[in-house]
């Protein structure tokens, strides 16, 4: 059987429509519905369906032949110039608005019934299963930890071959950005204030409060709260980008539920995902138009209650709707990242105003402190103040409700804002390393955290001390007025209240609009990492964030968006333990895969070394080939001619043997030479992937000349192996597929211990597409 390219083969790779005929068998509905199920890859073809039989003759009878299938689906290439929108998840839209919008009805028909019962779910929470949040945020931070030290740290986010598309500079400024919000307004000065005046344990107003008032603030907006972050941007990137499955949360899991997840096991993963994310957005809103109606109200003498904040809410969803439909999105990043500026602009204002000396002092000291606190504080429970006389407060209760407000609302706030920052971690961290991502992700937005709530909060408490006992009070009583009222006692008021208002404004707005876009993806068929959900999808989520927020905030302001944070939220913290499962099976098979390397000797076994039995003069060819440096029309002739044929030997060879193979010719954009595929499943085992892949590089400086020359790279299931095979002997290019093979089967006896599934395109993952990896100008 003949391997051969059909006509337009340097269109699009993985474009189906670019080279089909609509009466092809092989066009994009065997692909992607039609006769297959959607996403399906050639290896996945349902059995009586195949357009291509494995004989001679019509009936599929004679002698069994290997499949050569063209056009394979690539994953992340779409069939038009854009990426095409993803249909909805009904099922997740349905469950997730039902539970939303009956909590909503209940607290406007019912607001006093719903009031109490939020309140009786929370009390109950945090009696009994407040150990649970504790735990979990623990066991998160210590597993992130634990990546980062292992020799797991060493894998990319993508395969083997991928580079960070951002510069480290470049990318710890999204990081940094990513770290503020309004939130941080809204606590850098209530947190130590009220921490300072009422600690879970102790009398408070003392130097030991004053030193921990602000320790706690970087604690609730620390590593451990990123640690989570980083953890479900490690589940996306790695599982989208490395192992090639959809961009969701249910990719995660394969390792755990296997094929179940593209079922309702993998919905209800979802929706859980869904809750915690609307009632995370509705809480960070919440506080943030209570703010800003604070500060509008200094500013422009508007009143403040219910209505104002409603008007506010319905601006944020109005911007939401515009970015939606007109498609400014990049006008809205663009003002998030004025805003990151303006935010240091007000920080450096403060700090150099202000007691500098005591400030950096304190910054030196609070870190310090975090740092020496932060084994202790993660696994703190209180459960033994007010137990024993001489241990702490005298009122459990009243530790029991510190914890509620404030340790137990922000774990599970993080645990709800997990997915959506996660998945932008995921988007601009694509070929970092492990090590790199975490170690960014924990360090970078907390240094900032660390300054910002040093300088304000420390601020905060210096009038505290010198006894400001009216900004004392009411930042105690009403937490949204101490950050004004401390920009109020400082030069130039009215500019930094102009200031903190705007920050506070745009941080507002981009938070909804953000939230949006994250909660269409989550409730929608997502299998491009650039595919967006459908604009309609956008416009409903920011209306059902904002109805929410309304009626939480009439119900009772933002204890009871708190309190359902901490209900919501839980449902997710369980589904956190199975990611964190599904991760370190996955990463116990990329060490495994790592072993099996070392067990097979391919570079003396094919030849390359000259030392293989039979090698012969194969020295002489191996000085030749070194010497020599193809262009793309050479490498063309050289697939045509010898790696075509070699591997339809080594595959008709499998076959005779019982194996499934698929052998594939993709077209590469931009060059004659095609991408070629053979694929071997496994059963339930990882799926044998031999790949040749043309890679253009500029010719090296040492040569004198200009020009450009084609290596023809080997590739497996994670990416490039780093080597060249263009110029190989046919003999050599079959030995070099049975040494991968080798170790491959060396790979599944290591590995038949190993939890969970595997992930390969039979089973969930995509054929994956490189092409942006080896594009000429990402040299």
């Amino acid at each position: 059987m003949r391997l051969t390219r059909r006509p337009g083969g340097t269109g699009p790779a993985g474009d189906p429509a670019a080279h089909h005929g609509p009466d092809d068998p092989d066009g994009p509905d065997d692909r992607r519905g039609g006769g297959t199920p959607a996403g399906a890859s050639p290896a996945t073809r349902p059995p009586g369906d195949d357009p291509h039989p494995r004989s001679g003759t019509p009936d599929g009878g004679g002698e069994r032949r290997p499949r050569a299938i063209l056009g394979t689906y690539a994953a992340g290439r779409p069939t038009s110039p854009h990426p095409t929108t993803p249909a909805p998840n009904w099922p997740v839209i349905t469950v997730t608005l039902a539970v939303t919008l009956g909590l909503a009805l209940w607290a406007t028909l019912a607001p006093d019934s719903a009031g109490a019962g939020l309140a009786a779910v929370t009390g109950w929470i945090t009696g009994s299963l407040g150990w649970f949040y504790i735990l979990t945020v623990a066991l998160v931070l210590l597993f992130m930890i634990w990546v980062a030290c292992s020799r797991s740290g060493r894998v990319r986010l993508g395969p083997d071959h991928s580079r960070p598309q951002f510069s480290l500079f470049s990318w710890s400024a999204m990081l940094f950005a990513a770290g503020i919000g309004i939130a941080i307004l809204f606590y850098s000065v209530a947190e130590p204030v009220t921490q300072f005046m009422h600690p879970p344990v102790g009398p408070g107003q003392d130097a030991d409060a004053a030193r921990d008032a602000v320790v706690f603030t970087l604690f609730h907006y620390g590593m451990s709260g990123w640690a989570l972050y980083a953890l479900l941007g490690l589940a996306f990137g790695y599982f989208a980008y490395r192992r090639n499955m959809p961009l969701a949360i249910r990719s995660a899991l394969y390792p755990v539920l296997g094929r179940r997840i593209h079922g309702p096991v993998g919905d209800a993963v979802d929706v859980a995902a869904m809750l915690g994310t609307v009632f995370g957005v509705a809480a960070s809103l919440g506080i943030g138009v209570v703010q800003l109606n604070y500060g509008l109200s200094e500013l422009l003498g508007i009143g403040e209650g219910v209505t104002w904040q409603i008007a506010l809410v319905v601006l944020a969803v109005a911007v939401a709707t515009v970015s939606a439909v007109s498609g400014v999105d990049k006008g809205i990043k663009r003002l998030s990242e004025i805003n990151v500026y303006l935010a240091l602009l007000l920080l450096a204002f403060v700090l150099v105003t202000g007691r500098t000396g005591f400030l950096l002092d304190s910054l030196v000291t609070n870190i310090g402190d975090y740092l020496v606190s932060l084994p202790r504080w993660t696994v703190e429970t209180y459960s033994y103040a007010g137990s024993f006389d001489g241990l702490g407060s005298s009122d459990p209760a009243a530790t029991r409700e510190w914890m509620s407000q404030w340790t137990l609302f922000f774990w599970a706030w993080w645990v709800a804002w997990a997915p959506f920052v996660g998945l932008f971690l995921a988007r601009i961290s694509r070929g970092r390393t492990l090590r790199q991502f975490i170690v960014g992700t924990l360090v970078v937005p907390f240094f900032f955290v660390a300054v910002w709530a040093a300088v304000f909060g420390n601020t905060a408490l210096d009038r505290v001390v010198r006894g400001d006992s009216d900004f004392t009070a009411t930042t105690v009583a009403h937490p949204e007025r101490g950050f004004y009222m401390l920009l109020e006692g400082m030069p130039w008021p009215t500019v930094t209240i102009v200031l903190a208002t705007a920050i506070g404004l745009l941080f507002f707005v981009t938070s909804a609009d953000s939230g949006a876009l994250v909660m269409a993806n989550f409730s929608s068929q997502v299998t491009d990492p650039r595919q967006d959900g459908a604009v309609w999808m956008r416009v409903l989520w920011s209306v059902v964030v904002a109805v929410l927020t309304v009626t939480m905030l009439q119900v009772g302001g933002i204890p009871t968006l708190q309190s359902a944070t901490i209900v919501m939220g839980l449902p997710f913290a369980v589904v956190i333990y199975l990611i964190m499962y599904g991760l370190w099976s996955s990463l116990r098979r990329e060490a495994v895969r790592e072993d099996s390397r070392a067990l097979a000797a391919h570079a003396v076994i094919s030849g390359r070394t000259g030392t293989a039995p039979g090698a012969g003069e194969a020295w002489r060819d191996r000085l030749r080939r070194a010497d020599t440096w193809p262009d793309a029309d050479d490498v063309a002739r050289y697939v045509r001619d010898v790696a075509g044929p070699a591997l339809r030997s080594v595959a008709a060879a499998l076959e005779e043997r019982g194996h499934a193979v698929t052998l594939t010719s993709t077209p590469v954009e931009g060059t004659p030479v095609p991408q070629l595929d053979l694929f071997i499943p496994f059963g339930d085992g990882v799926e044998f992937r031999y790949g040749l892949y043309p890679v253009e590089h500029d010719l090296p400086a040492f040569l004198h000349r200009t020009g450009r020359y084609t290596r023809l790279e080997v590739t497996g299931v994670n990416g490039s192996l780093g080597y060249d095979v263009a110029g190989y002997s046919r003999e050599q290019l079959i030995g070099n597929v049975l040494d991968l093979y080798d170790r491959h089967r060396e790979f599944l006896h290591l590995d038949r211990d190993a939890p969970g599934g595997a992930v390969g395109v039979a089973d969930g993952g995509e054929v994956p597409d490189w092409s942006a990896d080896f594009a000429p100008d990402g040299d």
